[in-house]
């Protein structure tokens, strides 16, 4: 098979993923008493439908077991659905494996596709036979990769002697050296240090913006989310609950932020418009205001009003977004077919 790089200038504006009423259900086996086992059905996926366009980076976000894996694992090929149509650049992921594994690039935070014990630099030369990359492609997106990502020192390392922020380095460069048109990335910041967590992070908006590369992202890490991805998606029970803007799903459940102030002395709760405290110690204060809201007023008037000496903003983590979401759903009525909040 010839290797083909995309023409990243047409068709921009087609949907890359497409997914119509994708189901996946498992059969599953227990034991009931001490002879007889009972089989029952796990239905993970749940009658999913989206579309991601060309050049979009959206999150997939939910809880554990909600299936988010699932569905990667059914867009890339590894299960095939149990019902409904899926395609991916416009192919059928689980009938056409070899040729959609050229398009795509996957990015498992919790395993690696290198080699355990060979050099860094040997795991990219097997991808460059394996996906025959041409010479001089292979030479650009790879010193390309090793800049960005700051890998120059680690191409000799064995991988087994890479520290996970390391490693996860290596593993996001093994699956952009084909030029894959869409990106899956599960928990890709997944125990790395901040630096590291920038690095990757400003590397993927790079990456978006001058290839247009599609980008799926599951992460637990909500400002992976707010720094790349302008759509998400959340899944809770194998079903599509909210297809929006992070701002949105904020405001679905009522989500806050909290400011820590460090005042001068120790001083009665601060009062200012758009925020409440929510605790006091000595001189410093939590203010929770809403996750939807800028925070650059609200610091503005407190430091008008109180003698600041220093200040910190606190993201809510995406679990507790997410249950207050699902939660405030839960109160609301809602039409039996309704999968979406929008």
């Amino acid at each position: 098979m010839d290797h083909v790089t995309p023409d990243r200038g047409a068709d921009k504006d087609t949907d890359l993923i497409e997914l119509d009423g994708v189901e996946k259900v498992f059969d599953v086996r227990r034991k009931v008493g001490r002879l007889r086992r009972e089989k029952r059905q796990v239905r993970a996926v749940d009658g999913i439908s989206f579309r991601v366009p060309r050049g979009e980076v959206v999150g997939y976000i939910g809880p554990n077991g909600a299936g988010k894996s699932t569905t990667i694992k059914m867009l890339t090929g590894i299960l095939t659905p149990s019902g409904g149509r899926l395609r991916v650049a416009g192919l059928d992921p689980s009938r056409e494996r070899t040729r959609l594994a050229q398009r795509i690039g996957v990015v498992f935070g919790q395993r690696t596709t290198l080699w355990w014990d060979l050099p860094l630099y040997d795991s990219y030369r097997l991808a460059h036979r394996m996906y025959r990359i041409p010479d001089a492609r292979f030479r650009e997106n790879l010193d390309r990769c090793v800049e960005l990502l700051d890998l120059g020192s680690l191409l000799d390392v064995p991988v087994r002697q890479l520290s996970l922020g390391q490693r996860m380095r290596g593993d996001i460069a093994a699956a952009l050296l084909h030029d894959p048109e869409v990106l899956y990335l599960d928990e890709p910041t997944i125990g790395l240090d901040v630096v590291s967590k920038a690095k990757v992070r400003q590397f993927l908006r790079d990456l978006n913006a001058e290839r247009a590369t599609t980008i799926l992202l599951t992460t637990h890490d909500l400002t992976d989310i707010e720094q790349l991805c302008r759509r998400v998606m959340v899944i809770d029970h194998g079903r599509l609950m909210y297809d929006g803007a992070l701002a949105g799903l904020h405001e679905a459940g009522e989500s806050e932020r909290t400011l820590v102030v460090d005042l001068e002395r120790e001083l009665p709760p601060v009062e200012v418009e758009g925020a409440r405290v929510v605790k006091v110690e000595g001189p410093r204060q939590w203010l929770a205001f809403p996750a939807s809201a800028s925070a650059a007023p609200l610091v503005a008037r407190i430091a008008e009003a109180y003698p600041l000496v220093d200040l910190s903003v606190r993201e809510p983590d995406i679990e507790s977004v997410i249950a207050r979401m699902l939660s405030s759903m839960e109160t609301v009525p809602q039409a039996p077919d309704d999968r979406a909040l929008h």
